[in-house]
């Protein structure tokens, strides 16, 4: 059971967020191009987890990813990784706060009013204060969430079954000729569960060696979720998918069942919310020696305050964090890993770390507006 609540608080942690905005992007692009991007960086995030599974196992334990990047490369990418945790966690925060509004707003909005700002106040306040609780208080909830939610997911495929033309999602983005990067940070995102290998790990006590297996388990699992749960999304509503999914299915389906599936996607987003939180508790007061509360108060504070900036887009937040910051820290730990492995395997190291450069700079000259509009 040990290596099952290992993957299920990886694969919990990347089924977030970046879940609910792929079948939106998916009638952007095309669902051909979507499946390409999880084949290509599918390859890469089982690499890049897989790279800081090694490497975490070459380091002490209690520490988090600043302290494995100074320990490994040296204090300047301890300091560097420092500022992208602190911002990359805080934005993913940020994207979960916005979605969760949305998800209360539509559970509830009906019966008590309100606006789905109103609803993200009230998500985070709910959230921030189990953030005191440590990584067994939510371990099983993460578990019990995956098999709920996929349960949920056939519940619609079997409610929505006469309205699905599957051969309709892949005929989706034909003749596309617009930007085809746009999926590369948010599919990046919802793959991406590096700073949760060093819960993994301690998850994984007197068992340690089966921590290799749990990256490809865990983003394989996730990546079958991802392509199922577009299918059946797009497969109902078409070029009518919202931009969080699972509003887009009110008219198609009755409100029981779209009731239901923003319960688990609420559960969903919320455990992530709360993993991710704890993630950076420990960097600032493990690593970094911050006072616990001090510690708590800025996870609890920072992104919250750039919520209430008018930052309200979390399709741009999570795209905006995987193609950049994601992209950072990748670079990083494959270094690491390099210092540890015979020269033979840098013909694969340093392809990837070209991907994450090209990456970065196509983000930056490609969205300016986007990143201006987040500062």
């Amino acid at each position: 059971m040990k290596f099952f609540y290992a993957v299920s608080i990886l694969a919990g942690t990347m089924i977030g967020a970046g879940l609910f905005a792929l079948p939106y992007i998916t009638t952007q692009v095309g669902a051909k191009v979507i499946l390409l991007y999880f084949l290509f960086l599918g390859f890469i995030a089982m690499a890049i987890h897989h790279f800081l599974g090694d490497v975490a196992l070459k380091t002490e334990d209690n520490l988090r990813f600043p302290s494995f990047a100074g320990t490994h490369l040296g204090q300047w990418a301890k300091k560097l990784t420092f500022c992208t945790g602190v911002i990359g966690l805080s934005g993913s925060i940020l994207a979960y706060i916005i979605l969760g509004g949305e998800f209360l707003s539509g559970l509830f909005n009906s019966i008590f009013g309100g606006g789905a700002f109103q609803y993200s106040l009230v998500y985070w306040a709910l959230g921030v204060t189990l953030i005191f609780f440590g990584i067994k208080a939510i371990e099983k909830i993460e578990f019990l969430g995956i098999i709920g939610f996929m349960m949920v997911l056939i519940l619609i495929l079997f409610r929505g079954w006469g309205e699905i033309d599957f051969s309709s999602v892949l005929e989706i983005g034909e003749g596309f000729q617009g930007d085809l990067f746009l999926p590369y940070g948010a599919v990046l995102f919802s793959l991406w569960g590096a700073a949760l290998i060093p819960e993994v790990e301690e998850e994984l006590v007197g068992e340690k060696e089966k921590l290799k297996w749990v990256a490809p388990v865990g983003v394989g699992l996730s990546i079958l979720i991802y392509i199922f749960f577009i299918f059946v999304i797009v497969g109902i509503t078409g070029m009518e998918t919202s931009e969080e999914g699972i509003l887009g299915l009110i008219g198609h389906l009755d409100n029981g069942v779209i009731g239901l599936a923003l319960i688990f996607g609420l559960l969903a987003t919320f455990t992530s919310f709360i993993t991710l939180g704890l993630t950076l508790k420990k960097i600032l007061w493990y690593d970094l020696g911050v006072h616990e509360k001090i510690s708590w108060a800025i996870v609890a504070f920072v992104p919250i305050a750039v919520f209430l900036m008018g930052i309200d887009s979390y399709i741009h937040v999570i795209s905006f964090v995987g193609a950049m910051l994601l992209a950072i820290d990748a670079i990083l730990i494959t270094l690491m890993y390099q210092k540890y492995k015979p020269a033979k395997y840098k013909f694969l190291t340093y392809p990837i770390i070209c991907v994450f450069v090209l990456g970065i700079i196509y983000n930056i000259i490609y969205n300016k507006e986007i990143i201006l509009s987040l500062f």
